[in-house]
């Protein structure tokens, strides 16, 4: 028999099991919800169900942003379900301490409260079936097997880079969002930022007053908004995801706020887009007209593609580009739930989905519904 221990954060060290009815991979925001619900459902964290997480603490892709980051109306974070029974709520977190430190403690906390004996930092490299037709999990720590697989990897891990002729021949910074540290790394540097959402608009307001010059390019036109469309933009993740096609970026649906920060920031320049350039050169950007512009680094803050490489072996992507998936569930693979996909991308749809999707991975078990225990069974 395997022997695990706890360290003092809760981190849970030993070999992995060989084999779980469930294994949830990935411990941020959808991946905890549904391993929440499951616990409630009866199932036991450590035995019969294992999350795996990557991530060296916790916190989900949180631990990874940069210092400056607040938690706000821009960048809210939803609360998980039974988070209130612990006194926490990111609704009452200090604004001034850093958004990461905030859900690093509140998710650890949350962790260790609800004895979910998640196991990091785990590697799932890829995912196959074996010839009994079980998932088979091969990782960084060993193989594991699971009936059911949530797979919640989120999307930090993949930022995406639209190809533009030139970008290799560039001879100063470019970095994506998650390489992102700090204002002054740009200090008295011409700063090109690409990108038309919040996390574009944060390092646009950082770097305004610390680099000698800023220029803003966007691949559509820029809306600010006083009513963002979210149900407008779910319902477009759903069509995409019902529909195996790539997934639209959340902000082509809802806008940017029209916060009177962003719109103090427009009037005197500093948000007003460009069109996208259609080269880059060693020392700056070109446009299609012929236009110039000298640049020492350019920040991609051009979104993100779900993590789906360890599916691979699956063999599930489709035509448009991704994996068909109704209410978190594969259409062609029923065992696997994708848990804060689609529609369920954003930190409150990923809450909300942990329910259905735990409820649905459960009942492939074809066990005892347990859900109405007493809230002191969840201790």
């Amino acid at each position: 028999m395997s022997v695990t221990t706890a360290t003092a954060d809760g981190t849970i060290e030993g070999p992995l099991p060989e084999a779980a009815d469930i294994v949830v991979v990935g411990a941020g925001q959808a991946g905890l919800s549904v391993a929440w619900h499951l616990r409630r459902l009866g199932m036991r964290p450590g035995s019969d169900l294992l999350v795996l997480d990557r991530g060296p603490g916790t916190g989900g892709a949180w631990q990874f942003r940069w210092e400056s980051l607040r938690l706000d109306l821009a960048h809210k974070v939803d609360d998980l379900p039974g988070m209130r029974e612990l006194g926490l709520s990111f609704d009452t977190a200090d604004p001034s301490r850093p958004a990461r430190d905030i859900v690093r403690e509140y998710y650890a906390r949350y962790e260790r409260h609800f004895d979910l004996r998640v196991r990091r930092p785990v590697h799932v490299h890829r995912v196959h079936t074996g010839k009994d037709g079980a998932f088979v999990l091969e990782t960084d720590h060993g193989t594991v097997r699971a009936t059911v697989l949530v797979s919640a990897g989120g999307t930090w891990a993949r930022p995406f880079r639209p190809h533009v002729p030139g970008a290799a021949d560039f001879t100063g910074v470019q970095i994506s969002t998650p390489e992102y540290r700090a204002a002054e790394d740009f200090a008295g540097q011409r700063v090109l930022i690409v990108g038309g959402g919040t996390s574009a608009v944060g390092f646009l307001h950082e770097i305004e007053h610390v680099a000698s010059d800023t220029l803003w390019v966007t691949r559509r036109p820029v809306t600010f908004t006083d009513t963002v469309d979210g149900p407008g933009a779910v319902r477009e993740a759903d069509e995409a995801a019902r529909a195996g096609r790539q997934l639209p970026s959340t902000v082509s649906g809802t806008g940017l706020p029209a916060t009177p920060s962003n719109l103090a920031a427009r009037d005197r320049g500093l948000l007003v887009a460009r069109p996208m350039f259609t080269s880059i050169e060693p020392d700056g950007v070109r446009w299609d007209d012929g236009t110039f512009e000298p640049v020492d680094a350019i920040i991609w803050a051009t979104g993100f593609r779900a993590e789906l490489t360890h599916l691979a072996p699956l063999r599930l992507r489709e035509p448009g580009g991704g994996i068909q998936v109704e209410k978190g569930r594969s259409v062609r693979e029923p065992r696997l739930f994708l848990a804060g996909y689609g529609p369920q991308a954003s930190t409150i749809g990923a809450n909300r989905a942990g329910r259905t999707v735990a409820r649905q991975a459960f009942a492939e078990l074809d066990r005892p519904d347990t859900e109405a225990r007493s809230t002191e069974g969840m201790r």
